[in-house]
């Protein structure tokens, strides 16, 4: 069981229509139980692993995802690139309700998450100045434009803890800083990628403008389905165009991640600590 290509579905995305030779994985790993089985399956010639954000029925908030246990999933799984799609709020103008937005930067804005895989006698520090796979991102992008979408490339995306939507005053203030969209979940996905050296990108799907805009001062769960649920047409194209689209080998800096960011001495981390991060940096080692 292996899978060359990561997908992770998100608020309305639960399953791709386009996935043939499907295989349930269920599995459990040092950090805990996935949001729920992998979906093992064809898309376009490659071998991808699917999985649902938030769980069957969406039962899982932002707050209770266990980020860990879904990347570590995928690495187990032999996973080297990610691509995720997931709702956001959009906080500038040219960005409407059924855009789609590929963000190259991060803020975050959530509280005491837990977004690292070291700790416990095993210290590590990657770089994450450019916190998504350039490569990755315009393949996406590139495919997006050929599917005919309507797609921006680049923008910041700030990661809020919720399950709230923003205030007035929050939302007013992320604009202010020249933010572009808001969401509640990828931030902790593309840290824990990096350090899993696993290639990561967003699809960003804009469902409202948040609470800045005076006819959208009241975010409901309504607005919000009725445009993923036509987005999500869209969001299944672009992934299949990207994953068909996707050279094998990877020449990008994402693969060599932690190449120079373990800093414990090698004989000073626990045997169980090295034990549970061996598919991370069993290489390292």
């Amino acid at each position: 069981m292996s899978a060359q290509i990561g997908i992770i579905g998100g608020s309305g995305l639960y399953d791709m229509a386009e996935l043939s030779d499907r295989e349930d994985v269920t599995m459990s790993t040092p950090f805990g139980d996935p949001s729920g089985p992998y979906v093992l399956a064809t898309l376009r010639g490659r071998r991808v692993a699917f999985l649902a954000r938030h769980g069957a029925g969406h039962r899982l908030m932002p707050s209770e995802l266990n980020f860990r246990a879904n990347i570590y999933g995928f690495k187990t799984l032999g996973v080297e690139r990610i691509l995720s799609a997931s709702a956001v709020g959009s906080l500038k103008l040219e960005f409407p309700p059924q855009d789609i937005v590929i963000p190259d930067q991060f803020f975050d804005r959530t509280k005491g998450r837990t977004s690292t895989f070291f700790g416990r006698g095993l210290v590590a520090h990657v770089a994450f100045a450019h916190p998504v796979c350039a490569d990755l991102s315009r393949a996406a992008h590139e495919s997006a434009v050929a599917v005919g979408a309507r797609v921006h490339l680049g923008g910041t995306y700030v990661c809020m803890e919720g399950p709230q939507f923003s205030t007035l005053a929050e939302s007013q203030l992320y604009r202010s800083w020249g933010m572009d969209v808001i969401g509640m979940t990828n931030l902790q996905e593309a840290k824990l990628a990096r350090e899993a050296e696993i290639c990561y990108a967003t699809l960003a799907l804009v469902t409202d403008y948040d609470s800045w805009h005076p006819e959208h001062d009241s975010v409901t769960v309504k607005m919000i389905v009725t445009n993923l649920l036509q987005n999500a047409r869209t969001a299944q194209a672009i992934i299949a165009e990207t994953v068909g689209r996707l050279p094998t080998a990877r020449s990008c800096p994402c693969a060599p991640a932690l190449a120079n960011a373990i800093i414990t001495e090698r004989d000073a981390i626990p045997a169980q600590t090295r034990q549970d991060l061996l598919p991370i940096v069993g290489k390292y080692l």
